[in-house]
């Protein structure tokens, strides 16, 4: 079975999801949300709503429309957009568990929740998408996000056995429904390394680099598997992942380090010899290069 490179990004970076809450508002209020470099995504259940960012051109949301936020910039949430909005901090506070009330009535739900990365890995899976992702409920592609969020209800309000861990299982499907709704239009796509893994024409050079990371491979040897002359597949592979293919495995193979370094306590010599350097010093001069600081550095870091 080939690999599924989307999803052994997902995990290389270590993405995980995290329930944030929902929020049931009725009658003419607004929320006002401040700048976040944290990741966010949020979905309407029911009720329609206005987005303002940065005080721009409102956009009108509705039922099933879900939203992704990266380093997002001040934005509102408004049922009426003369309504004076309430920080939202001011609204979390005074709530009682992971529901927030805001108005009068219950026209209006949406659930929530954050994406959490390995430490410097979101200029990695975001480079190419726009700060907001907005998708529509009335298309065919967010289908399934409907799903998810009928049940996200379900469990909220049944509160059966397991249902804390069953919001978070769900969370996190709903972002990555998000992330294959979106990749479903490719013409949207700037160049990145998200773009890239779900390329059809990439993929078999890719999924020879991923299969076998420390191994030397020649240019020739990953344009024949994409089927392209070598200059067809350099000029190719960069103009979608935004960098060439050695470089691109050279990133890959210190993710993959990354991952090993938190997760075990493998010999720096042995890592170095897995992913394909002569040298522990070789390999901690990439790993440097790449991530900023030496991998016996990240390692005590974890440590403290």
């Amino acid at each position: 079975m080939p690999h599924d490179l989307v999803s052994e990004l997902l995990d290389i970076m270590n993405a995980t999801s995290v329930l944030s809450g929902g929020l049931r508002a009725g009658g003419a209020w607004a929320i006002d949300f401040p700048a976040s470099e944290q990741i966010k995504f949020w979905g309407i259940q029911r009720g329609e709503a206005w987005i303002v960012i940065d005080g721009g051109t409102p956009i009108r949301a509705g039922a099933g429309d879900v939203f992704l936020f990266h380093a997002a910039g001040r934005h509102t949430l408004a049922s009426d957009l003369a309504a004076r909005p309430v920080p939202l901090q001011d609204l979390v506070a005074g709530r009682l568990g992971a529901m927030n009330r805001h108005g009068d009535g219950d026209e209006f739900l949406m659930f929530g929740g954050k994406v959490e990365l390995e430490a410097g890995c979101e200029p990695l899976l975001f480079a190419g998408l726009p700060p907001m992702i907005h998708l529509s409920g009335q298309e065919a592609r967010t289908r399934e996000i409907h799903w998810i969020l009928d049940r996200l209800v379900q469990e909220r309000d049944a509160m059966l056995p397991g249902w804390e861990q069953a919001g978070i299982q769900l969370a996190h499907l709903m972002f990555i429904g998000i992330l294959r709704a979106y990749l479903a239009d490719r013409s949207k796509l700037g160049r990145g390394m998200l773009r890239a893994v779900s390329d059809e024409r990439l993929a078999p050079a890719l999924r020879l680099m991923h299969g076998a990371p420390g191994r030397a491979w020649r240019l020739a040897e990953l344009a024949q598997a994409a089927a392209m002359s070598r200059a067809s597949f350099a000029e190719n592979f960069k103009a979608v992942a935004g960098t060439s293919p050695l470089h691109y495995l050279t990133e890959l193979r210190m993710r993959l380090a990354q991952k090993q370094l938190r997760n075990s306590r493998v010999p720096l010599a042995r890592l170095a010899e897995a992913f394909g350097y002569a040298s522990e010093s070789a390999f901690s001069n990439a790993f440097k290069r790449v991530l900023g600081q030496s991998p016996k550095h990240f390692r005590e870091r974890l440590q403290d």
